[in-house]
């Protein structure tokens, strides 16, 4: 093996977009067929929904035409089939039970958990865009890694382990069910060059191994550090944040058990993620509301659609899983090849204050603008879900320094004011709350809390 090669696959991952979109085309062709043959679900509410068969798709705006796919549709398919069947394999699973040899879910934190049914060629594509993201940042065989995320049968557990080491990676899969203390004490007992973490939990290790394990993060010996679940390196503050914590280089990188996959480069200022699975995955942009196609140019923003390629358990088709992201097409001064993107937020999570659009994820960006003087965690407090909110905007922001005095709590509630209005054109109602009595999780975290007293 070289381990000075740029690229993990370089004949796939330096293809021309021409030839790329030659290989696509080639594989979309033949997964239509493969869909309309083996699952009821596409044949009948897809394609003869739309009043198609794969023959009659010539173009990529004729396959457009094929109606999209949601998550709670997703879910409803599973019920039905349970019904219909006796298991939940019967409508959208389109290998033979035979050949299905591991089931993924999500986490189900908003409902019934949704199933990934793979076979052996899946993982073994899984394991390929898990090795090419791992093998860009540096990583190499004989590196250890701590996976500190949800373990088991969801998309950041198993899948992820299985791609870390079929690339020749040390896997440490401490998980974080455990609490913040294990994930320390096995940082400290097996040496990793690397963490796993969303980057949330990173910041909350920054906070607690003096407490816990007396010793600095950057103690720990963390060269790499992975977001995950959540923005990180996207974020300057949040980014600086952890590289000073741990000394290590942040990457923000997706993808856990299906064919959407990227990881962001180090390029400054932060350029989005790399999207390293075209060959298995067909990327396209719609109208959150309308849900009409977006061309993808430079800059282009809409809802992520995405359908599997080359793909044999659970092929998603024109899949729309509710994330908004930006499309940079401009080559990337890194000098890797593909388009960029970046996840802007969900569709479900973003807020309408007097007809401004805002995202959780955009007010903690601006927030960590000043930190140490805050600690850049915060709470959306609504009365109702959104996404309509009735102004002001409602937000506990935490101060970071401890002793802080009036005088000064007073002046950085008044530039925090300034700060959002200015970037986010939304005028907050702030309250500032004392360092750390926000609750941190070990998990994704939620900035949103609903309180009916508001």
């Amino acid at each position: 093996m070289n381990k000075d090669r740029r690229f993990w696959n370089e004949a796939v991952e330096t293809l021309s977009p021409q030839k790329m979109k030659v290989l696509q085309w080639n594989r979309l062709k033949g997964q239509l067929q493969y869909n309309f043959d083996n699952s009821v679900y596409y044949r009948e509410k897809k394609f003869q929904k739309a009043g198609l068969t794969p023959d009659d798709i010539q173009t990529f705006e004729d396959f457009q035409k094929i109606p999209l796919m949601t998550k709670d549709e997703h879910r409803q398919i599973q019920a039905e089939s349970m019904r219909r069947f006796g298991h939940p394999y019967g409508l959208i699973t389109c290998a033979p039970r035979e050949k299905i040899i591991r089931i993924n879910s999500t986490s189900g934190t908003t409902g019934q958990p949704t199933l990934y049914t793979l076979t052996e060629n899946d993982i073994k594509v899984l394991n390929e865009m898990h090795c090419r993201k791992y093998w860009r940042s540096g990583l190499r065989p004989g590196h250890i890694v701590l996976q500190a995320l949800s373990l088991s049968m969801f998309t950041g557990g198993l899948p992820l382990s299985d791609g870390l080491q079929s690339m020749g990676l040390c896997v440490v899969p401490v998980g974080i069910e455990g609490g913040t203390r294990r994930v320390l004490d096995f940082a400290l007992l097996t040496k990793p060059d690397v963490l796993i973490a969303t980057p949330s939990f990173g910041e909350y290790l920054i906070e607690q191994a003096p407490k816990l394990i007396g010793k600095d993060a950057r103690e720990l010996g963390i060269r790499w550090f992975f977001c995950a679940g959540e923005p990180g390196a996207g974020i300057p503050s949040l980014k600086k944040k952890l590289q000073e914590g741990f000394g290590a280089k942040i990457f923000d990188h997706t993808g856990g058990g299906h064919a959407f996959h990227g990881i962001s480069c180090e390029t400054e200022p932060y350029p989005g993620m790399h999207f390293v699975s075209a060959d298995h995955c067909i990327l396209e942009l719609v109208d959150p509301q309308t849900k009409d196609p977006i061309e993808i140019t430079d800059g282009a923003m809409g809802e992520m659609v995405f359908t599997f390629i080359g793909w044999e358990g659970g092929p998603f088709m024109r899949y729309a899983l509710g994330d908004l992201i930006q499309i940079f097409t401009e080559p990337c001064t890194c000098g890797w090849p593909e388009i960029r993107f970046k996840i802007l937020g969900r569709a479900d999570d973003m807020l309408i204050i007097k007809g401004v659009n805002l995202y959780p994820s955009a007010l903690k960006g601006v927030v960590s603008e000043l930190e140490p003087r805050t600690t850049g965690a915060l709470r959306i407090v609504l009365a109702k879900p959104g996404p309509l909110v009735k102004p002001p905007l409602k937000v506990r922001i935490e101060y970071g320094i401890k002793d802080i005095s009036a005088e000064d709590k007073h002046i950085l509630k008044t530039e925090l004011s300034e700060l959002i209005k200015d970037r986010l054109r939304v005028n907050p109602d702030i309250e500032l709350v004392s360092p750390f009595s926000l609750p941190r999780e070990s998990g994704k975290t939620s900035l949103i809390e609903l309180k009916s007293n508001v």
